[in-house]
């Protein structure tokens, strides 16, 4: 009898540890890293400096980090040194290199390392670029033995967020009450899902946010369709209203008005050229709740702001 019990006990053991397992590794696969080459590294040739960035892409992607829609801010470097260089005795003769590739994760924007991992290359070719190309075809992307590396690194993410979540938030609402939307928007959509805690106090953030967004950029559309109606109550001028009203999301507080609107226009327009206006406003997705429909806008919001922000400068300093 307690050799069955010993046994259910370590079965139920085996279990709960590759639960725990699983649920960390789900974590921490959507972890989103950037890969970056740094200019430090600046006698390394053009074609190779290119392939290097090519890699480390590969190794992103490879490891389940890639789509990196909004956040920026964690990265995936390398350093190369050159450990030997050589010229084989062969007709032609070879340049052969033996390079040190090094590889970083961490906070480029705050400059902290995270986790690096270290490895040898060989190639050769018939001058330097064609050496460093053929060192770096044999860097593996999906290395077996970089994968402590990367859940270290990953984690180290997730730990970040955690502990950085009331300043973020903090932050968020102090552009918010600036009338700086769409940044706020952009730094509470950055939290990465899987940190589960934040990322739920995060959304709790953004909808108050987000309302203010959408009942401003309301008002805005709503006037420049008010504009356009006012100086020409035509087709035309319908039509050119049309597109501002086009805008308005159906959650803003003057959608109601925009409506109001939107059916004087179509009565004006049956009134004087006897044709239906073949126009409706934005509805409201029955399939999702408001929430949900929350989290996708504000997340492309999110999205655009990022994409239109001057290229990221990197600290790397330090890291080796």
């Amino acid at each position: 009898m307690k050799s069955i019990f010993l046994t259910i006990l370590i079965i139920l053991g085996f279990s709960n540890y590759a639960q725990i397992t699983a649920e960390k590794s789900k974590e921490v696969a959507n972890v989103v890293l950037t890969s970056y080459v740094s200019q430090q590294m600046d006698n390394m040739p053009a074609a190779a400096r290119s392939m290097l960035e090519n890699k480390l892409s590969q190794i992103v992607t490879q490891n389940g980090m890639g789509s990196s829609d909004i956040n920026e801010r964690f990265i995936l470097t390398a350093n190369i040194i050159v450990l030997s260089k050589d010229i084989t005795p062969t007709a032609p003769p070879m340049q052969a290199l033996e390079l040190g590739i090094s590889l970083y994760i961490g906070d480029g924007i705050e400059g902290t390392k995270f986790a690096s991992f270290s490895t040898t290359v060989k190639g050769a070719g018939e001058n330097e670029t064609k050496a460093y190309i053929s060192a770096l075809k044999t860097l593996k992307t999906n290395d077996p033995r970089y994968q402590a590396f990367i859940e270290r690194g990953k984690s180290k993410i997730v730990e970040y967020y955690n502990s950085k979540c009331d300043f973020i938030i903090k932050d968020a609402q102090s552009l918010g009450s600036q009338s700086q939307y769409d940044e706020a928007i952009y730094k509470l959509s950055s939290v990465p899902e899987v940190c589960k805690v934040c990322y739920d106090k995060c959304i709790d953030a953004v909808a108050p946010i987000y309302k203010l967004q959408i009942d401003k950029a309301c008002r805005v559309s709503l006037a420049d369709a008010t504009n356009s109606w006012n100086s020409n109550q035509n087709a035309s001028g319908a039509l050119e209203a049309s597109e501002y009203l086009a805008q308005i999301d159906p959650n803003a507080s003057c959608f109601k008005e925009a409506q109001a609107f939107s059916n004087k226009i179509a009565k004006r327009i049956f009134e004087n050229e006897k044709k239906e206006w073949d126009f409706k406003m934005k509805e409201y997705q029955d399939d999702l709740d408001l929430r949900k429909q929350t989290i996708r806008a504000a997340r492309d919001i999110g999205i655009a702001y990022g994409k239109g922000q001057p290229k990221t400068v990197y600290r790397v300093y330090g890291w080796w």
